[in-house]
Formats: C-alpha cells, sequence, structure tokens
C-alpha cells in the first residue's frame, strides 16, 4: 500500500500507483543522488566527498526491479548552486514513473524550478532551502499543490541547514510551527551529521518531530542495518511514514528486498516480512 500523493482518479496503472490511504507499513525510499551526471552519495552532505555508483537511470531501474515502491531522487549540483542535472533527471523519471512514484529534490526554489520540477512526471517534489529563506512562497505553492509538496527539514541540533547544508537555516521548531499553520503536508526529517555516516537514525529526533506535528514524517540518514527498519516501523502509529536508504543499499549492508521485508505490515519478534507457510 502506497502513501498518498495526490487526489488522481482513473483506472490506468501510472494512476493506480497512488492511494488516498495510509500506509500500515513503512514506506521505503532508495535515493539515486545525481552530481555531474553520475549517481553518488555524500558523506553529511558535504560537497567533495562524493562516492560514484554509475549511472542514475540504472540505479534507479535497478532499485524498481527489486521492488521499491518509491525513489527519492536529488539533484545535488542544484542543491548546492554549481548547475544542474534536469535533463538527466527527466529521462529518469521517464524510464521509471510508470512502475514506482518519484519524490524530486535540489534546488527547487522558485515557480520556474518547481513547474520544471513537477513537468518530469514526479509524484510529488520536496523542498528545502525555499521553505527556509522565502515562507511566503512556500505557503502559496503548498496552498497550489497540496500533498504534491513535502519540505525537508535538515537539522544540525535543531538548528536547521540551508543550501546544501552549507549555511544555517533557522530553528527546526519554530519553522515547523510555521509550515504546519501553512498546511505542509508532510516532512522528509534528516540529521545532517547522521547521514551517510553508517551509525543509525537520530531516533530522538524522529520522536519529537512526531509528537510536534500530525504530518507525516519520512526518515532520512544514517540507517545502515535491518534493525533500524524495525524500530522505525514501531514508529509508523507515532507518525513515521517512510525511510530514505542511500548509502547503506549503495554498499551492500543489505539489500532492498530484504529492507522491504524489515519494514512490512507483519510485526513478529522473530520474524520480519510476509507471513510465512
Amino acid at each position: 500500500m502506497l502513501g498518498c500523493i495526490c487526489s488522481k482518479t482513473g483506472s490506468s496503472h501510472s494512476d493506480r500507483l497512488v492511494s488516498v490511504s495510509k500506509p500500515q507499513h513503512l514506506i521505503l525510499l532508495p535515493a539515486v543522488d545525481v552530481a555531474e551526471g553520475k549517481a553518488v552519495r555524500l558523506t553529511q552532505g558535504q560537497a567533495g566527498t562524493e562516492k560514484d555508483y554509475g549511472s542514475p537511470i540504472d540505479a534507479a531501474r535497478d532499485w524498481v526491479n527489486q521492488g521499491a515502491e518509491w525513489i527519492h531522487l536529488v539533484d545535488l549540483d542544484a542543491a548546492f548552486g554549481r548547475g544542474d542535472n534536469h535533463a538527466l533527471l527527466k529521462r529518469v523519471v521517464a524510464d521509471v514513473h510508470k512502475d514506482v512514484n518519484v519524490e524530486l529534490s535540489g534546488g527547487i526554489r522558485d515557480d520556474a524550478s518547481l513547474a520544471a520540477a513537477l513537468a518530469t512526471g514526479c509524484a510529488r517534489v520536496n523542498l528545502g532551502t525555499a521553505a527556509l529563506e522565502n515562507p511566503e512562497w512556500t505557503e502559496k505553492v503548498i496552498k497550489q499543490y497540496g500533498d504534491k509538496i513535502a519540505v525537508g527539514l535538515d537539522v544540525r541540533g535543531t538548528t536547521l541547514a540551508a543550501r546544501g547544508w552549507t549555511q544555517e537555516g533557522g530553528d527546526l521548531w519554530e519553522t515547523l510551527e510555521r509550515l504546519d499553520a501553512a498546511g505542509c503536508a508532510r516532512y522528509v526529517v534528516t540529521d545532517v551529521n547522521k547521514d551517510g555516516m553508517m551509525k543509525g537514525p537520530n531516533f530522538h529526533l524522529l520522536k519529537e518531530v512526531c509528537e510536534r506535528t500530525s504530518r507525516p514524517v519520512i526518515a532520512s540518514g544514517g540507517i545502515h542495518r535491518l534493525e533500524d527498519f524495525h524500530k522505525l516501523h514501531e514508529m509508523v502509529p507515532e507518525g513515521i511514514e517512510g525511510a530514505i536508504v542511500g548509502k547503506a543499499l549503495y554498499d551492500g549492508a543489505f539489500t532492498l528486498v530484504e529492507a522491504l521485508a524489515a519494514s512490512g505490515e507483519r510485526f513478529d519478534p522473530y520474524t520480519w516480512g510476509p507471513p510465512q507457510p
């Protein structure tokens, strides 16, 4: 079961990818971060720490073949203000959007870049810096596009990070309150200090965010073992909707198939995944 994305109706396969039902399991979003035309992973979001993993199109298709429901697709060059990979990301979305939903992120800061992102056919976009620096515009597009807009809350401690995590962007809790009042549909919460470090998510941060908002939360940063999915799965009733997974998948800590099984609807202290015969 997929999470709520938009109000599309109809009987085509792409229409059936979206649902208004609340997920009963943890939705996984394998990440495809793109820099200079390649799929890469960063350590703590720092430019210059890129590790090359090849073709973004091949990476996205591989996650589809392993059963992904969603892909988290990021233009790192746009996020860092050093150009963009828009044409390539459009090709990635075109290749997979009939099979999975795509969340697109990176450098979406005005009407033109938002329109270009949505024109790729992605299911939703994730706003970052714009949500911190341009609250009036953010409120406008939230009202205009509703569930197609998510906001990324990237934090160090409780201080938000902006401009590709290179600048401070204000207080987390004040921003969360403002975005809730604006009607933001969901949040992608990343502990920058955990990202790419393979040391586990910041569960305390995630729990506190869930306590302060009724909107669904997607966890990002630090996942490195299957037990992390077990714990995040337990937090679904508290408001955790999904989890973005990157470096652990690319480095082979586990497969996406294993991660999906660990995030399924069945909770059993000894066996994770679907019921066994």
